[in-house]
């Protein structure tokens, strides 16, 4: 009897079987996430986009947008918007739903790996892990094995407090299938032990399938799922009153009888305390006559204990949060200041608070400020870049209570007196240029290699110096702010460079540096301020310079850029290069604008960067006006 048949069918079972593993293995791969991150392909999905998380808020760190918005880099208002709450100052309830956008782009943490996600920074407080932040603050958005991925130069069980971190929010965009299918968001929804798939398709109106179609049929608790949708859900908010509101008016007849009976002991107690002042007064009278003298002295002396003890503790103070740059600064002397400036007369005076004195044969810049220079000063001790005027040193004054911070002297003034001001010299455009390269690095350098970033705050042309070579130096850091994508109340700036972002929400972020950048090129491109005498910015209409066909450009460019420029060769295509990425710094949309290392790499392409350079590192001379 033969046994072949048996081999066979046996044969057949263990490749099939084989078959049915292999596949459940694989369906398991695709379907469940990985604790790095979700692989991605920039080509097959609509990378970068904007998309969107949905967040609960939580006691007792996120229940306001303001903590939640900075967790998250955006403004109040583009939380409360797609979360349908009627104001960005709402006040929130633990557990209440939010839809929070963010950049969704593929990115390359290593050579190995790709990985979609959003990149937000964050900066490491006391008490902070990555395990911490991920599951807890980003509420598992992302995994700690992730952000450890992306940052490979911490060491995540000695995190440095002040060090920015980076933390990959996994997301998704949508591929040219899910597109065609009218899908626009894939929302990133953290799957709760709690929940099951019908439900969470319920809370965003779609099918259960369509999520399954994405996510696979294997979701387990805390992974980060992809729900697609058409457009965003409509969230029920809960509304919210003060609990307190019943229980205070409970307690307000006890109170008021309370303070009925208090009042009556009060009353009876001042009677008697009002007939012994009398008593009292009538006895010591002429003591206090002959006292009264020696009183007003103690007094006076007094005050001048208390005012000099307020100097010194400020002075103490001061002088601790600079501790470890003294070695660094040179700590002048008061009355060396005076006789710099000529008793601070107007005859030394530069502009607003800063003077111009000699010391020792030296010209410094004096600025004198009120007891706030200490954001300034820490600011300023963690730079060290040729296109930043350098700090030289302070000083501290007990009488007027003021600290001076003394820079170094800067030639040929500011940037605005040269477009604006001088009808004698006007600047050439290889040396409109050059300030342009010399401004971006500067700006470059605050960026992208300080710690936390620093944000500069008040970018234009008045606060841009010029020294003996024509070189520029970016002053003035009193608005300055270290970190950046925070959000404050206290709007200010220079009309015409605010960047819109922040004049409507507060928000503080490089890229509001970015966008005076782009108006200071606005500037040294048209010849134009910033701002005119009838109250229309510059940037407003930059846009519409590069609209239509080329003899209509040529046209535009003609009527705008600054007439002095036609009265030397310059290049037409470097002139159009400055223009396009000036345009590309002002756009309203502030993920939309470049960053500044690619500003400096576009503005570095320019064939008249390519001109007579000195030894010692000048521009081109400024061109006389004819």
């Amino acid at each position: 009897m033969s046994t072949k048949p048996k081999y066979v069918s046996s044969a057949l079972l263990f490749f099939l079987c084989y078959h049915l593993f292999l596949h459940h293995s694989q369906a398991q791969i695709v379907s469940r996430p990985v604790t790095e991150g979700y692989t991605c392909t920039a080509n097959q999905s609509s990378y970068p986009c904007q998309t969107y998380v949905f967040y609960r808020a939580s006691a007792p760190d996120f229940l306001d947008l303001g903590s939640i918005g900075d967790l998250f880099s955006v403004s109040r208002f583009m939380i409360s918007k797609p979360s349908n709450i009627s104001s960005s100052n709402a006040t929130l309830v633990p557990g209440q739903r939010l839809l929070i956008p963010i950049p969704c782009s593929c990115n390359s943490p290593n050579a190995t790996m790709t990985i979609s996600y959003a990149n937000l920074s964050v900066t490491i407080k006391s008490g902070d892990t990555f395990f911490r932040l991920s599951s807890r603050s980003f509420q598992n958005l992302t995994t700690y094995q992730s952000v450890e991925l992306v940052n490979p130069d911490l060491v995540a069980t000695n995190l440095t407090i002040g060090v920015t971190a980076y933390f990959p929010i996994f997301c998704k965009c949508p591929n040219r299938t899910q597109l065609q299918n009218q899908v626009n968001y894939l929302i990133s929804y953290v799957f709760q032990p709690s929940d099951n798939i019908s439900a969470v398709a319920s809370l965003f109106g779609v099918q259960a399938k369509s999520i399954t179609d994405v996510n696979g049929n294997n979701i387990q608790p805390f992974d980060t799922i992809f729900v697609p949708v058409t457009q965003l859900p409509v969230l029920s908010q809960p509304d919210v009153t003060p609990s307190a509101v019943t229980s205070v008016k409970t307690e307000r007849k006890g109170l008021i009888r309370g303070l009925a009976i208090g009042l009556g002991i009060t009353g009876f107690l001042l009677i008697l305390v009002v007939g012994f002042s009398i008593y009292r007064d009538g006895k010591l009278k002429k003591r206090v006559g002959r006292k009264g003298d020696e009183e007003k002295e103690n007094q006076v002396l007094y005050r001048s204990k208390q005012g000099s003890k307020k100097s010194k503790e400020m002075e103490v103070s001061l002088m601790a949060d600079v501790s470890d740059c003294l070695d660094k600064y040179r700590v002048f002397g008061i009355e060396d200041l005076r006789e710099a400036t000529n008793g601070f007369r107007e005859n030394s005076l530069i502009e607003g608070s800063v003077y111009r004195g000699s010391i020792n044969g030296e010209l410094y810049a004096i600025k004198k400020m009120k007891w706030n220079a200490y954001e300034e000063l820490k600011i300023l001790q963690k730079v060290n870049h040729g296109n930043l005027v350098k700090l030289e040193g302070f000083c501290i004054d007990h009488e007027d209570d003021c600290c001076y911070l003394i820079y170094e002297f800067v030639e040929n003034g500011s940037l605005y007196s040269w477009l604006h001001e001088n009808q004698n010299e006007k600047l050439g455009w290889k040396t409109r240029l050059r300030v342009a390269i010399d401004v971006a690095n500067g700006l470059q350098y605050i960026h992208e290699h300080t710690r936390p970033k620093v944000v500069h705050k008040d970018v234009k042309s008045s606060n841009i110096l010029l020294d003996s070579n024509m070189r520029a130096k970016i002053a003035n850091f009193g608005l300055a702010k270290t970190g950046c994508n925070a959000i404050t109340m206290h709007i200010v700036g220079t009309q015409g460079y605010i960047a819109p972002e922040y004049l409507a929400d507060g928000v503080v972020s490089t890229k509001m540096d970015v966008f005076s950048f782009g108006v200071v090129l606005l500037e040294l491109v048209s010849g134009k301020p910033a701002i005119d005498e009838d109250g229309n910015v510059l940037w407003a209409g930059a846009g519409r310079i590069l609209e239509g066909n080329e003899e209509e450009k040529a046209r535009k460019l003609h009527e705008w850029v600054d007439r002095e420029l036609f009265l030397e060769s310059c290049s037409m295509e470097s002139v159009v290069n400055v223009v396009t990425v000036a345009i590309a710094c002002v756009h309203r949309d502030p993920s939309k604008r470049p960053s500044m290392v690619d500003i400096v790499y576009a503005l570095c392409k320019s064939d008249d960067l390519f001109f007579d350079i000195s030894d010692d590192g000048s521009s081109a001379p400024p061109v006389r006006a004819r």
